[in-house]
């Protein structure tokens, strides 16, 4: 008897622990700031409806495409959402690496009735893509170097103009708007940036202005790192996500400022990976109605400036939570500071990315 009543209890033991590991979903993201603007708007609030799920937080989504390759080939897909760029949904819907999302059936409608995918509009680049932010990537510049002599840069081109503002930069360390400023900085007018681009004789002629500062370069992988070097007086100026130069400067009170010209458009939203188990499916569909839905995607502005990706969500984006201050000045839509932007392709670069990357790499290793 004693026996049997250990054996049930191992058994109950065992049960309990698959169950709680059934409702752990792990969650990939871009860590920082904006990890925290969604632990915030979305993670916590779900967890409170939901008290038998725990999210995991996992920050690789700069390596999504290739962990995600790499999980197919081994047949075992331990993640359950994935936070990626618009381009590298487009690559993992185009190599099966990503489920197809019916908006209209899977996310919830606007508190008018719009079905989702009118309110999502355009944003919606693939059907294994759910857009939540519009972002830019830009560059914050220390505003008390006194080698500048009181100038600051105000145009993109200054980043290359290392007697004027001399002092060390950080760029992202892959090809992804870095050769595009490049183009634009030796002559290319925008529309013929990714035309130039297509030839090896364009993208050679990126890398030869990238060359002219190369040296005063420190490169960065995460979104985070450009601030804490502009923080630590590492670099003078540096490219990042604009929400993680709002969280230095506003939250941080830095001596930072932005600069705005040719900030470089972009969209973040979720991908669903395949080979989920039902179960694991239908839970990670639940998360993802909830977070894209028109209050949540107000409620992440509420912590880093990023534009909401619904229409609907627009009207309701007010202050800061915790620093009262009006976030609409601070989006990169906002019409003060998108009086000259850059589009990103996103096809171009689903199309490109693995061969650009790889002669950017061997630049990068001269």
């Amino acid at each position: 008897m004693k026996l049997k009543t250990t054996v049930l209890a191992t058994t109950a033991l065992a049960l309990m622990g698959s169950a709680a590991l059934a409702a752990d979903m792990t969650i990939v993201s871009w860590g920082g700031a904006y990890s925290a603007s969604q632990n915030n708007a979305y993670h916590k609030p779900y967890m409170a409806a939901n008290p038998d799920v725990n999210i995991i937080n996992d920050e690789s989504s700069a390596e999504a495409v290739a962990k995600l390759r790499a999980m197919k080939e081994a047949g075992n897909v331990t993640w359950d959402l994935v936070d990626v760029v618009a381009s590298d949904a487009i690559r993992l819907c185009d190599e099966g690496l990503a489920e197809p999302i019916d908006a209209d059936n899977d996310l919830a409608a606007a508190p008018d009735g719009t079905p989702a995918s009118e309110d999502f509009g355009d944003l919606i680049v693939s059907e294994c893509f759910i857009p939540q932010i519009v972002y830019s990537t830009t560059f914050g510049y220390r505003s008390d170097v006194a080698e500048w002599g009181g100038k600051e840069p105000n145009d993109i081109c200054d980043v290359f103009d290392l007697e004027t503002f001399p002092g060390k930069r950080s760029l992202e360390k892959r090809p992804i708007n870095n050769v595009e400023w490049a183009l634009l900085c030796d002559g290319v007018a925008k529309d013929d940036v990714y035309d130039v681009l297509e030839t090896d004789e364009g993208l050679n002629r990126a890398l030869a202005k990238l060359d002219t500062i190369k040296d005063q370069v420190v490169w960065w992988s995460a979104g985070a790192e450009t601030p804490q070097l502009l923080a630590d007086k590492e670099v003078v100026i540096g490219s990042t996500y604009n929400g993680r130069l709002f969280a230095l400067i506003e939250e941080q009170k830095q001596p930072v400022k932005m600069l705005w010209d040719a900030q470089v458009f972009d969209l973040d939203g979720w991908i669903v990976p395949t080979g989920l188990p039902a179960e694991r499916k239908a839970a990670v569909m639940d998360y993802l109605k909830f977070a894209t839905d028109t209050q949540r995607l107000a409620d992440q502005a509420k912590y880093i400036s990023y534009g909401p990706a619904r229409k609907s969500s627009a009207p309701l984006v007010g202050k800061h939570a915790s620093l009262g201050i009006e976030m609409a000045p601070h989006m990169p839509t906002d019409p003060n500071n998108a009086k000259n932007t850059f589009l990103y392709n996103y096809e171009w670069w689903a199309d490109y990315r693995d061969d650009i990357d790889a002669k950017f790499q061997a630049w990068l290793a001269k």
